[in-house]
């Protein structure tokens, strides 16, 4: 029973993130999750008491996953600008996972605020991966670099979702340019 249960579960969250990526916030429903994994809408709600709970799991789920990623490319690299750049460089390529864009279309809802804390943690999980190799370069603030580090990020990752004029590589690129050598290029 409980392997059953927790089959259903990881169903109803994996349809979670394909409605997500699909046609972002609006279209995660109960009915559409129901639809999706066959189950009654009565039997979703015995899984999820409501959309801000999914949410709140697909965060817990997944963004660990991501940021594994992430701090794996980080460990690949040898050198501080090394780590900056594969920091970048991994969370751009992820843009076209599902389950990135399922965490950027859940970032754009109107959520309850353990979701926006859950979102909050994740997200400073990450900008604390970088701290130490922007100390290593020099940084006197090291965090606030961080910080506004993964602004660039945030920002390169919402041109690449909106389908932009520049290809993704082009935008990446450019990403890292400003990572490493700031607006001066």
């Amino acid at each position: 029973m409980a392997e059953h249960r927790s089959m259903q579960r990881a169903a109803l969250l994996d349809a979670a993130r394909s409605l997500l990526s699909e046609g972002g916030t609006e279209a995660l429903t109960f009915p559409a999750l129901a639809e999706r994994t066959g189950l009654a809408r009565s039997s979703v709600y015995e899984y999820f008491r409501s959309r801000a709970a999914v949410v709140e799991e697909l965060c817990e789920v997944d963004f660990p996953v991501w940021a594994a990623e992430v701090s794996a490319a980080m460990e690949r690299a040898g050198t501080p600008d090394a780590k900056v750049e594969a920091y970048v460089r991994r969370q751009l390529a992820l843009v076209g996972d599902r389950r990135h864009r399922a965490v950027v279309a859940i970032s754009a809802s109107e959520l309850d605020a353990g979701a926006r804390e859950k979102i909050r943690a994740a997200h400073g999980g990450l900008v604390a991966m970088i701290v130490e190799a922007l100390g290593e370069m020099g940084h006197e603030q090291p965090r606030m670099a961080a910080m506004l580090l993964q602004g660039v990020v945030d920002a390169a990752v919402r041109r690449i979702e909106l389908g932009a004029a520049e290809e993704p590589s082009v935008i990446t690129e450019a990403a890292v340019r400003m990572a490493l050598r700031g607006v001066q290029g």
